[in-house]
Parts: C-alpha cells; sequence; structure tokens
C-alpha cells in the first residue's frame, strides 16, 4: 500500500513504547528495532530494577534501547519521557479480567488517567502520530458477527468499561485538538510472553506440567485468536498509515473457535489426552462473561493492507515450543488473576 504524504516511515523515527515490559510491547520493540527506528521503552518503575521481558533479550537488542522506568499515571513522568519522540505507541495499561472485579479504581487511573496523562504530553510536544491500543473486550458479546467497528460498545467487566473510557478520550483528543491518534484494536493475542493466567498458556502449561486434569472456566464462549507477531504488524501498519488517523481499526484473524475446541486443538498439537475440571474460580460473573468474538477485520485491510500470517495451528506449535523452554515462568499450581 503506498504511502501519502502525512504517513509515517518508523525507520530512523524517536519511537516511545509505553508497556513496553509487557508481552506485546516488548514484541513491538524488537520489531521496531529491526526496521531501524530509535526506540525508548518506558516499563513500570519497580525497586528491583526490572524490565520485565526485556530482560530476556540479547544484550545488542537491549543495548539499542533507551529504556526509562516511570508510570503513566504520573503526569509529570510522562511529560519528561514523550518529549523528543516523534511516535508514541501506548499499549500501557492493566490488563487482567479477574482483577478488575478486585480492584476497578486501579482500573480507572492506569487505563482513563493514564491514557490521559499520554494524550495530553503528545499534545504538548505536537507528536506527529499515537496509536493508541484497545481491547475486542470493549465490545462484549457479539450482537452480530463478525464484529465491525461499529459494533455497540458494552462495559461487561471494570476491564472492559476502563478501556472504552481511554477509547473515548482518545477520540475526544483526535475531535477536540486534531490530535494525531489512532485506535487499534486487537482480539485476543496469543504467543511466547504472554501472562500465565491466560487461556492458552494456562492450558498449554498445565498439559507440558503433566497435568492429566486441567482447571479451567468455561468452555463455551468464541474467540478470535491472533499470533503476536501479527498483531505487532498490525500495531507498526496502522502508524504507518496516513489513512488511520482518527479510526479505530480491529485486528484480528477473522477465525472463531470455542474455547473447549481450542482445548482440544492443544492437547492434539502436544499429544497428551486430557480431562478438563470446572475451577468456579475461573468463572466470571454470569452477566460479565464474553460469550462470543469474532472479527471483521476487512478495515484494517482496506486501510493498511495488514493480513494475519500466522494461522492458528502455526502459532499454537510455536508458542507450546516456547513455554516448554520456559516453564519456570509458570506456575501451574496456583490460578493468578
Amino acid at each position: 500500500m503506498l504511502l501519502g504524504e502525512n504517513s509515517v516511515n518508523l525507520s530512523g523515527k524517536r519511537v516511545l513504547v509505553t508497556g513496553a515490559d509487557g508481552f506485546i510491547g516488548s514484541h513491538l520493540l524488537e520489531r521496531l528495532i529491526e526496521i531501524g527506528a530509535e526506540v525508548t521503552a518506558l516499563v513500570q518503575y519497580n525497586s528491583f530494577n526490572n524490565w520485565g521481558w526485556i530482560d530476556t533479550f540479547d544484550k545488542s537488542i537491549k543495548d539499542s534501547i533507551n529504556v526509562i522506568a516511570g508510570d503513566v499515571r504520573e503526569y509529570d513522568c510522562i511529560k519528561r519521557v514523550v518529549k523528543g519522540n516523534e511516535v508514541v505507541f501506548h499499549l500501557a495499561a492493566l490488563i487482567a479480567i479477574p482483577y478488575s472485579y478486585s480492584s476497578p479504581m486501579a482500573y480507572v487511573r492506569t487505563n482513563i488517567e493514564g491514557t490521559t496523562n499520554v494524550l495530553e504530553a503528545c499534545r504538548e510536544y505536537d507528536i506527529k502520530k499515537i496509536v493508541h491500543t484497545s481491547t475486542s473486550e470493549t465490545y462484549g458479546t457479539a450482537q452480530y458477527v463478525p464484529i465491525d467497528e461499529k459494533h455497540p460498545m458494552q462495559g461487561q467487566s471494570p476491564y472492559s468499561a476502563s478501556k472504552i473510557g481511554a477509547d473515548k478520550i482518545a477520540e475526544s483528543y483526535y475531535k477536540s485538538f486534531n490530535l494525531p491518534v489512532a485506535t487499534i484494536r486487537p482480539f485476543n493475542t496469543y504467543g511466547p510472553r504472554q501472562s500465565a493466567r491466560a487461556i492458552i498458556p494456562t492450558v498449554i502449561s498445565q498439559i507440558l506440567d503433566n497435568k492429566l486434569e486441567l482447571k479451567l472456566g468455561s468452555l463455551t464462549p468464541t474467540r478470535d485468536f491472533n499470533y503476536v507477531l501479527d498483531t505487532v504488524e498490525a500495531f507498526i501498519k496502522v502508524a504507518e498509515s496516513d489513512l488511520t488517523l482518527g479510526e479505530v481499526i480491529n485486528a484480528g484473524s477473522n477465525y472463531e473457535i470455542s474455547i473447549g475446541e481450542l482445548v482440544t486443538k492443544i492437547s492434539n498439537i502436544i499429544g497428551k489426552k486430557i480431562d478438563i475440571v470446572c475451577d468456579d474460580n475461573r468463572l466470571r460473573p454470569d452477566k460479565s462473561e464474553v460469550n462470543r468474538l469474532w472479527a471483521d477485520n476487512s478495515k484494517i485491510k482496506k486501510l493498511t493492507g495488514w493480513a494475519p500470517q500466522y494461522t492458528l495451528d502455526d502459532g499454537l506449535i510455536q508458542t507450546v515450543k516456547w513455554i516448554g523452554n520456559n516453564m519456570k515462568y509458570f506456575k501451574t499450581d496456583i490460578y493468578n488473576v
């Protein structure tokens, strides 16, 4: 796809990634380094000087990244971090749905107030492009499928409500201040480095730990899974295209599978038979469960030319290999919300 006069070629650009120490953020860092961007990574401050997944990078990659510890909830911090950059990928967020039931205000402060801080700093320093990260959870249970960007938003958990709020703040900054922001709405991303509480690493790690009875929640909901390297490429394409300004854009595979079917697929890939035990602690409240997600990805294809390159089987095989080599990160006897 040809880039227009207002497009952004990321090669050589000064690029900030918030939430860079996390799952998708760390993969995005590696891709940005690969294409020649000058990258600053905002990681969450902690007294251990822990940089999350960045700590696992090869030294040559790590040395090419400007790592800053801070907190999106603190505006003075965000002003200092944003200054001097040209493009911002905003991924920092609280994302665990179960924990949002216990601490909803933390989600408001991080996801809504934190996003406002990032947008305001970008406005002050005249950033050329901001990619704000949404989630398919903002749609709630599908009212029709596949889900396009016009689908109503439903706050079925404090997490999804906070992300709806953040998305609307981003929309308001585009419409009120002409801030060059695009909102990417990934569906269920999976792959190496994903949180151990997510469904795919939960299933894989329990099977690889030789557990014949898997503790899971509901098996009937459907999801649209997207391999992390495909999701990262969607971020890049949305950032580079001038056609995405002010838009909300799904990034999904346009393929729907139930959790039960997914578990069977994973057990077949690993080659072990398992029994499933319903763990009530892993069930969402009835009205909070999102029963169906299936992405219409025609808009991102039209605006950017992006399309997923990994099949679900391909991505699962890669994820099984990675988890098998990194079981030290998984505590399969503990349910981590």
